[in-house]
């Protein structure tokens, strides 16, 4: 077996296991958004480094709708240079330092509906667990996004001694093992074939969807961006303007 067989074997294996162990917790993550959307409240999703990538895929993206809001500090993820300007040092050593992830929070009033989603396959980072309880003071129902198993076997980051999981009100496990990666190979100390993205995906989606569905059930028509790859497609293009406006004024009370 080829090192690409065992990673889709071993990745399609957590993705089972996510679906046998974590459906329940994703169905109360959905009635919490659901239920803050529905009051015209808004998720937010936070993650930083590559974790901000689970934020992007909530939105925008294809089939998401109004009601999401991705905080994704560039500082803290536009790293894709690695050295020099824009590279890894920075973030990685910005994300360790305490009281920033309240000057973020400061940037905003949240209102009385709004809720969390903060996504971290560690969960240690002081920047994570800061913004975790920061949402919290704020009286923001907390939703994390973790591997348990790597959070639970690792030393606290944060002066608090708080992680993810001892913060938030629900944590939805995205089953990765300590490390992210599950192929071992001959002649390489480390693993590799990280898996965080693949479960962190589908998590995602799974909650985009079962939302959808629930405020469908409630009477709310969520407001969807389409796809506007359908060049000359003349309901996609009207579509597409009505996302922007009414996602533009779900924002309203974010800077009042």
């Amino acid at each position: 077996m080829t090192a690409a067989e065992t990673y889709f074997d071993k990745t399609l294996a957590l993705l089972h296991h996510l679906r046998e162990t974590q459906t329940q917790n994703i169905e109360r993550a959905a009635q919490i958004c659901a239920t803050s959307i529905a009051q015209r409240g808004l998720v937010f999703l936070f993650g930083n480094g590559h974790s901000r990538m689970m934020c992007e895929e909530m939105t925008p993206r294809q089939g998401c709708f109004v009601g999401w809001v991705a905080l994704v500090e560039l500082a803290l993820s536009n790293h894709a240079s690695i050295v020099g300007t824009n590279g890894l040092r920075a973030p990685l050593h910005l994300e360790k330092y305490e009281g920033y992830a309240d000057e973020i929070l400061k940037g905003f009033k949240f209102g009385a509906h709004d809720a969390m989603i903060v996504i971290s396959t560690s969960g240690i980072r002081p920047v994570i667990v800061e913004m975790a309880l920061g949402a919290k003071q704020r009286g923001l129902p907390v939703i994390g996004v973790c591997s348990r198993a790597h959070c639970e076997q690792s030393v606290p980051a944060h002066s608090s001694g708080h992680k993810l999981i001892d913060v938030a009100d629900l944590v939805i496990d995205n089953g990765c093992p300590p490390g992210d990666c599950v192929v071992e190979l001959p002649g390489l100390e480390w693993r590799t074939g990280p898996t965080s993205t693949v479960t962190g995906g589908m998590i995602i989606n799974m909650l985009r969807v079962r939302t959808a569905e629930l405020l469908l059930e409630r009477g709310v028509k969520p407001t969807l961006l389409p796809s506007h790859q359908f060049v000359g497609n003349t309901s996609a293009a009207e579509q597409l303007e009505r996302f922007y406006e009414d996602y533009r004024k779900s924002l309203a009370h974010l800077y009042q």
